[in-house]
């Protein structure tokens, strides 16, 4: 108290210094304005940080902020020259920077990367925010998971429980629900059902179905999987259809036999299911009251990448940038590698699996532009 009373003290009144404080009243109100103005232009291309608390994600490595760092599998991408192309050097990210979640996350106000659940680098305040249960390799089918040790997809549902228990308690029961309720899901899974399971002959899916008796198993899958995340409180929900997946410079590889051209078969399967899942998506919104679940045309936008290169300023779009970009992902794609090339941004893929950053952008974008454009 007796601080507090030296402080009255001290009031000197300058009278004749009115004319400097009309000036830098004048100064303070001129650059007011210019503040309210720049904020008003920028409100109007920059959403509302309040209409979308948060974006979640679950799926493969294609959305894998790096969860699989912690785990037992020989998948990992937490090394050189991974995320070469971005600030702090790899993440665990399989790309040579961000991948799409990272790029709608920052569309909506929120972080310019959606963080790992399992990357002790982050905790809770970060995840209420955004968060990747995410885990390369993984798929709709459980026998997928097995093949690599990776996380499977009902576990990535448990931890999206253990997630709702840490928000509760981080930030109240009704301001977590409104967060569950309100975040966009973004879900990208099913490549790996195909390429390292079905096709790859050594789980011995190959042999109980048909490629089109697959497709339905998995669609059943993916309804399940979607059902259950509802009744967790999921309602915006965005899923990626499969891209043309006997495109991807793995498979072209394989393919040599055809002059490494694309893998009809793994493209017409991958259009099969897409259409499949888009009829089980429509009957899913008829069944579930206030379930907004929305499809993205994947397939169709690396389709016209891989059709017309050269629009989007890319010269390669059957190798991957790193090593030869034949068959290299995880550890094959290193640093001893001399062949790695030093523009990702003229390739279509980063290793023979994933698209480079600028494709994950281009992608993100037209997800903001078609199955996001009502949420944004």
């Amino acid at each position: 108290m007796a601080a507090n009373r030296h402080l009255h003290h001290h009031h000197h009144h300058h009278h004749h210094h009115n004319a400097d404080y009309h000036q830098i009243l004048l100064h303070l109100l001129l650059l007011l304005s210019l503040i309210t103005t720049l904020a008003s232009s920028a409100s109007a291309s920059a959403p509302a940080p309040a209409r979308v608390p948060a974006i979640i994600v679950f799926g493969d490595s294609t959305v894998d902020a790096g969860n699989n760092n912690g785990i037992g599998t020989m998948l990992k991408s937490n090394f050189r020259p991974y995320g070469r192309d971005f600030a702090g050097g790899p993440t665990g990210r399989f790309c040579n920077g961000r991948i799409p979640p990272d790029f709608i996350s920052e569309a909506f106000g929120l972080p310019p990367l959606v963080p790992a659940y399992l990357d002790p680098a982050y905790g809770i305040r970060d995840f209420a925010r955004g968060v990747c249960f995410a885990s390369a390799g993984t798929g709709l089918d459980n026998a997928t998971s097995d093949v690599l040790k990776v996380i499977p997809l009902w576990k990535e549902v448990e931890y999206f429980k253990q997630y709702q228990q840490r928000l509760r308690q981080y930030v109240g029961l009704a301001r977590a629900k409104y967060i569950v309720s309100e975040a966009i899901y973004i879900v990208s899974i099913g490549t790996n059902d195909f390429l390292e399971n079905y096709f790859l002959y050594i789980t011995g899916r190959f042999a109980h179905f048909s490629v089109g008796e697959f497709e339905d198993f998995l669609v059943g899958l993916a309804a399940e999987f979607l059902t259950e995340i509802y009744r967790l409180g999921a309602r915006k929900i965005v899923f990626a259809g499969l891209s043309p997946m006997g495109c991807l410079p793995l498979e072209r590889t394989t393919n040599i036999l055809h002059g490494g051209e694309c893998i009809e078969e793994y493209n017409a399967a991958a259009r099969e299911f897409n259409a499949k899942l888009q009829h089980m998506m429509e009957e899913l919104c008829a069944a579930l009251p206030g379930l907004k679940l929305r499809y993205t045309p994947v397939y169709d936008s690396l389709d016209s990448i891989i059709q017309n290169p050269s629009a989007y300023g890319i010269e390669n779009v059957a190798e991957g940038c790193c090593a030869t970009g034949k068959f290299e992902m995880g550890y094959l794609c290193n640093e001893k590698n001399p062949c790695t090339c030093p523009d990702a941004d003229k390739y279509l893929f980063w290793d023979a699996f994933h698209p480079t950053e600028k494709v994950n952008r281009l992608m993100a974008n037209v997800t903001l532009q078609t199955s996001m454009k009502e949420f944004l």
